[in-house]
């Protein structure tokens, strides 16, 4: 079966072009507020977050899981690619829908809805796929798809670190429970469309599009959220409007992989891991105990990126599980 014939009837559209491609959670706070709130000595937006890490144990392990992200995103790219450019067709298809070695389908689950909501029926593996893939992501987290698969998450990465150097102002982020409203109306819309809306326009596929085959439509999907992130609303496109990362938060809710600030005592208040965290909303109340709070980050909108681990000299952050409640 050619991909991504996988959700034959709703996601026809896509495979026209070669894709390879109660919700409550607060705004992310500003880190004078953060500061003031819970202590901290020094400001969040340091212009250099992770010096410290590098002096302390190296450049190595302060930036490890970034560059494990950044590899794991280039090998999941490389895959669809050696399909169009070398005729090795490992992985046929995009994110929203594939099938591996023409025996492992993998289906979005947002995909998948989507064509249940224009009351098509997709083929059997397309169930398969998407169980598999709320399987897995409800162990290691939701929206771990965000940090370490979804190439957006170098688009807005890059926004990020360019708007720290530019010292851009923090700008106005929607709420973030926006993006579960948004969810609801791409629903909403596939159903009265009948078609799988989405796809149309969803900067995961383009940009994914964008990086193999190119064209100006597909890169000003890139360009757009980049310019968003970097301009009007700091992590903004991730952190608040994408459906597709509210999909995967709702499926990792209680997923067993966690981040937590196992060493807190530690801490030594420098906020570099608000700096460079995507929602640094999440780190507040685990790291400094608050209102009797674990040490462990059980927020669903944490993306598992490690970034956290990575910047923080002391070494407070570890990967954990969600059953975690000591501390030191």
């Amino acid at each position: 079966m050619s991909t991504p014939g996988l959700l034959n009837h709703g996601m026809a559209t896509m495979a026209s072009g070669p894709d390879t491609s109660a919700p409550n959670a607060p705004a992310a706070p500003s880190p004078a507020v953060i500061s003031r709130t819970f202590g901290l000595t020094r400001s969040a937006a340091a212009k250099s977050p992770g010096r410290e890490a590098i002096r302390d144990k190296g450049w190595w392990l302060a930036h490890r899981f970034l560059i494990l992200r950044r590899l794991s995103q280039a090998s999941i790219f490389a895959l669809f690619l050696l399909g169009p450019l070398a005729g090795i067709w490992i992985v046929k298809g995009n994110l929203s829908a594939s099938l591996t070695l023409n025996v492992l389908p993998l289906t979005d689950p947002l995909a998948l809805l989507q064509v249940l909501a224009t009351r098509h029926m997709p083929e059997a593996s397309a169930f398969t796929g998407a169980a598999l893939v709320v399987a897995f992501y409800a162990l290691a987290g939701g929206r771990t798809f965000c940090s370490w698969v979804c190439p957006v998450n170098v688009v807005t990465d890059a926004a990020s670190w360019l708007r720290r150097a530019l010292k851009i102002g923090s700008g106005r982020a929607p709420r973030g429970e926006l993006r579960y409203w948004l969810l609801g109306a791409v629903l909403l819309a596939s159903a009265v469309s009948g078609q799988a809306i989405w796809e149309y326009v969803n900067p995961v596929s383009m940009t994914q599009r964008a990086l193999i085959f190119g064209g100006s439509m597909a890169w000003g999907a890139a360009v757009a959220v980049f310019l968003f992130d970097l301009l009007i609303a700091p992590r903004g496109w991730c952190g608040h409007l994408c459906p597709v990362g509210a999909t995967y938060a709702l499926v990792g809710h209680k997923s067993l992989l966690r981040v937590a600030a196992t060493h807190s005592s530690r801490c030594n208040d420098c906020a570099d891991c608000f700096a460079v965290c995507p929602e640094p909303q999440v780190i507040t109340f685990p790291l400094k105990g608050k209102g009797g709070a674990g040490p462990v980050i059980l927020d669903r909108e944490c993306t598992n990126c490690g970034r956290c681990i990575d910047v923080c000299g002391p070494d407070v952050f570890s990967y954990t599980h969600r059953l975690q409640t000591k501390r030191d």
